[in-house]
């Protein structure tokens, strides 16, 4: 406890600014997106790479970005959650192939807004290395021109007929967007033409159009293909899946509200449920060690980071307030570099998500078996302390997580808005199993030593002094 006063934890947590810090964007921090593995296209099993089947590079940027920039938007999160679930009901497909798209982004990395004669002369120039010495530069060129038209084609039949589904409205704007530039008058006659042998003339009237007067919308438009791109993937998943899309609800609700969830990794993995309220704003979870503990945090974190992005979540149906951020305490690491202990490392990110506390308005904040780097002891005081002054905060919503079970029966006699709840222990024949379903209460389970027995750690020790 004299670490914890001595860095000020307590104050910081009790700390109400007057005037709260305003973010555009729902907050995680580093440590945060590294608990829940959060992002990173090659980090196995990350939540990113869980919805990354997408079919362009640019699509690839785009979903990036939405992990990057969660939204904090009642308005905007349950849109683009509309969007993904039309996406899905109508069984969209994206309409052409990766190789596709990357030839029509290396055809129009050339355009420059040129004036038709430049053009002209450019593809003269090709002309003749041809003729004089076998270049191939105009045979990429025409490669690109035609691969480039029939995307521009399929799109063209493929938002023509999106226009008819039902509920396109939450697309209409992107749609709209999509269908002046593909059905702009100057590409009529290049879509429309049939196939075959272009003429030079032609391939450069052609070269100018796509890349050069229309390049800016050429740009926009491969920016909505890379989102569509997106959209389909994501729905994608979910329909494989069997992920819901969560209702976002205005901040004054103070709810959050899960049934059915787990972790998405876990296709078939046991799910829970959760209800937290202003008026029992906090969970208190107690379990062995290998109860779960970890896991059902991770699940529920995840699920909300996702549902703040808009995106279908692991669980049968959620309805969540908006809040400012998500802050997490589960894998804290020593730091030898700086000459931190386990402890002290524990302190200072326990220090930092208690100045985000007081900082913002609105947060989800989860810690996974505070203190656990010091004597049991100091745990007991220091995580007493700690749970205690978070849980004068109304306006956020706590999950804490600890096997020292006493804190919870000293808690529960002065605070009233805590939830308490377990994740069991069932002996079998004399060995703890897991059911990993959450039960109302405090755990009276300790079975460490029957662990130990059953692995008959103390007998191998004994036979290792015998036999030296």
């Amino acid at each position: 406890m004299i670490i914890i006063n001595n860095e000020g934890v307590i104050e910081l947590i009790k700390d109400e600014k007057q005037t709260k810090q305003q973010h555009p964007n729902f907050l995680a921090d580093k440590q945060t997106v590294e608990d829940l593995n959060l992002q990173g296209k090659f980090k196995q099993q990350s939540v990113y790479s869980l919805f990354n089947h997408l079919q362009t590079r640019g699509g690839e940027k785009v979903l990036e970005g939405m992990f990057a920039r969660p939204l904090n938007n009642v308005e905007q999160i349950n849109k683009r959650s509309a969007l993904f679930a039309f996406i899905q009901q109508h069984n969209i497909i994206f309409p052409v192939i990766r190789s596709q798209v990357e030839s029509m982004e290396d055809y129009l990395a050339g355009g420059a807004g040129a004036a038709l004669p430049r053009v002209a002369w450019g593809i003269f120039a090709k002309k003749f290395k041809q003729v004089l010495f076998h270049n191939a530069e105009l045979l990429q060129l025409q490669a690109g021109q035609s691969v480039t038209i029939e995307v521009l084609q399929a799109f063209r039949d493929f938002f023509s007929e999106l226009k008819g589904k039902a509920g396109v409205s939450v697309y209409q704007g992107d749609l709209d967007t999509a269908l002046r530039v593909l059905q702009d008058s100057r590409l009529q006659g290049i879509l429309d033409a049939p196939e075959g042998q272009l003429s030079l003339m032609q391939l450069i009237r052609n070269d100018y159009v796509i890349r050069h007067a229309m390049i800016s919308q050429m740009e926009g438009l491969l920016k909505l293909i890379y989102e569509l791109d997106v959209y389909v993937g994501v729905a994608a998943v979910a329909a494989d899946q069997g992920f819901v899309y969560a209702k976002a609800l205005p901040v004054a609700q103070m709810l959050l509200d899960m049934e059915g969830f787990r972790h998405p990794a876990l296709k078939n993995g046991v799910s829970n449920n959760l209800h937290l309220t202003r008026e029992r704003n906090m969970l208190f979870l107690t379990g062995a060690n290998m109860a779960g503990k970890s896991t059902f945090m991770k699940s529920m974190g995840i699920a909300v980071y996702l549902a703040h992005m808009g995106f279908p979540i692991a669980a049968r149906r959620m309805e969540f307030s908006v809040k400012d951020g998500l802050f997490s305490s589960i894998n804290v690491s020593d730091n030898l570099d700086m000459g931190y202990s386990h402890f002290y490392a524990e302190v200072l990110r326990t220090k930092t998500v208690a100045k985000a506390v007081s900082e913002s308005e609105d947060l989800y904040v989860l810690f996974d078996e505070l203190f656990k780097g010091t004597n049991v002891k100091d745990a007991y005081d220091a995580t007493l302390a700690v749970t205690k002054a978070f849980s004068e905060n109304r306006n956020s919503f706590f999950v804490v997580s600890t096997h020292i079970i006493e804190v919870g029966e000293a808690l529960g006699k002065v605070s009233d808005n805590v939830q308490f709840s377990f994740l069991p222990t069932v002996m079998k024949d004399g060995v703890p199993t897991y059911p990993y379903t959450l039960a109302s209460g405090i755990t009276t389970d300790r079975q460490g030593m029957i662990i130990i027995e059953n692995e008959k750690i103390v007998e191998i020790i004994k036979a290792e002094q015998y036999v030296n």
